[in-house]
């Protein structure tokens, strides 16, 4: 049985690792460092395994970070990057429809994208891994004309009609909320047409919920839509004898509480309030204060015997 492990840092930032194999792909630590410290990969982490290899789709900035070129003394460490990649850009070049055999029993097939670049279909140990990189259907309904929209659409069937067919374990997909209304509508049409066992939807820009509706209404009877919207969220997937995939979130241990020191009573919470059981307003009882009760009457004595 095998183990994959997935890894969601942030934006269109993932990694699956298997075994002594760790596969990256478009890692970016945001624009004003969004992705807090303890989170980042590091040369000491990607040290641990024998087989690193860094995919870069293109060079936007959020799909291309300049940290991933500082890892390129760790051990067992290739970069694969898109054809187009600027001249000078250090890693192993693919353009559409071009296929290279990786260490750590990695296949790797280059596809074409709707906006610069590529995406990736990588077969790792078995697992088919699909990142799409910018592949979307590109529409902005509020401001493009109609003879746009078609055209962006024609573009993006076509950029996938080369997929289609093709076995997809998991597929990492946009779901771009800038685009207003029907902005799920490329991942909708790429669930339709290559039907992946699991999508994780990316390229939200700091807005979560996105994913996490869709998630909601989107996952069908093909496809499992599983949303992970937190930087450094794991998920876990187990491949049984019968290729199975049994999935599971890791528990993160939990910090230990400190005891709460004690605090006096607070004469203004309720149970502390003497006007409690009264239903005047405290103004009224305040300038009015209720009258003290009554001082038990002495006993009288016993008459005495009547005089005549």
């Amino acid at each position: 049985m095998r183990r994959y492990a997935v890894t969601h840092f942030y934006h269109s930032g993932f990694s699956v690792s298997c075994g002594d194999t760790i596969l990256v792909f478009d890692y970016w630590r945001g624009e004003n460092g969004e992705l807090a410290e303890n989170l980042q990969l590091t040369p000491e982490i990607l040290g641990a395994y024998s087989h690193i290899i860094v995919f870069i789709s293109h060079d936007h900035p959020d799909h291309m970070d300049p940290v991933v070129f500082t890892w390129k003394d760790v051990p067992g460490l290739q970069y694969v990057i898109a054809s187009d990649m600027p001249a000078g850009t250090p890693g192993l070049r693919l353009a559409p429809g071009d296929s290279e055999e990786l260490p750590g029993d990695v296949k790797v097939t280059a596809f074409d994208s709707t906006d610069l670049g590529v995406s990736f279909l990588v077969d790792f140990r078995g697992l088919s891994v699909f990142h799409a990189g910018d592949l979307n259907f590109w529409h902005w309904r509020e401001e493009s004309t109609m003879k746009e929209i078609e055209e962006a659409d024609r573009e993006f069937r076509k950029a996938v009609a080369p997929i289609c067919g093709k076995a997809v374990d998991l597929a990492f997909f946009p779901v771009d909320p800038r685009q207003g209304p029907l902005f799920e509508s490329g991942a909708n049409y790429f669930i339709l047409a290559v039907k992946p066992r699991i999508l994780i939807p990316m390229h939200y820009f700091n807005r979560p919920e996105s994913a996490v509706e869709y998630a909601r209404t989107a996952t069908c009877r093909t496809t499992e839509v599983i949303a992970m919207p937190g930087n450094g969220d794991v998920l876990l997937m187990d491949e049984d004898e019968q290729g199975y995939l049994n999935l599971s979130i890791p528990e993160l241990p939990e910090e230990p509480s400190e005891p709460e020191p004690a605090v006096p009573a607070d004469p203004l919470l309720p149970e502390n309030d003497p006007f409690l059981e009264s239903d005047l307003p405290l103004v009224q009882l305040a300038e009015n204060p209720p009258a003290p009760p009554p001082a038990p009457e002495a006993e009288k004595e016993a008459p005495g015997p009547s005089e005549p």
